[in-house]
């Protein structure tokens, strides 16, 4: 094992897990909490979580994986264990399939459209406006949730692989 290697592989690992707690966080209580809730206080309190995540912090954790699983497949691939290196390749794939591809089709439209400032005034259609935003939000989240704790399976699996090579 590489020291380079190895540190890369335990970022890859570290990362994934950061994000996946982040979005299981929000499909196990932050959006069925704000569900709880008058409407009009759910889209606000919404709003205000969708403009305060995007933050340096946070989106580095949602965008390293995939570079950090690349570039771990590439380095243990390098080392030659074949297994782990394809394990990790795997790891980026789902991720990006999983996590990435459902954010940027689904949930960050969604999020947009929420904070479009056409909230209407109606109170019956502002539930309606919610509740067709939240379930299909959650639906879509719980996708991400799921294939970002694959990719930490195979990461973690990839390095057990590795160690045992």
């Amino acid at each position: 094992m590489s020291v380079l290697a190895s540190i890369v592989a335990v970022l890859s690992l570290v990362l994934t897990a950061a994000v996946s707690g982040v979005f299981f966080a929000y499909s196990n209580s932050v959006v069925p909490g704000l569900d709880k809730v008058r409407p009009e206080q759910a889209i606000t309190a919404m709003n205000s979580m969708n403009r305060t995540i995007l933050n340096p912090l946070f989106l580095s954790t949602f965008v390293g994986p995939p570079v950090a699983a690349v570039l771990s497949g590439i380095l243990i691939l390098v080392d030659g264990a074949t297994a782990a290196g394809l394990l990790y390749l795997a790891a980026a794939l789902v991720y990006l399939a999983g996590c990435v591809a459902p954010t940027a089709a689904v949930n960050v439209p969604l999020n947009n459209g929420l904070d479009s400032g056409s909230i209407p005034t109606d109170p019956d259609e502002v539930a309606q406006t919610w509740h067709d935003y939240s379930g299909r939000w959650k639906t879509w989240n719980h996708w991400r949730t799921a294939g970002s704790l694959v990719a930490v399976a195979l990461s973690g699996i990839a390095l057990l692989v590795w160690d045992a090579s």
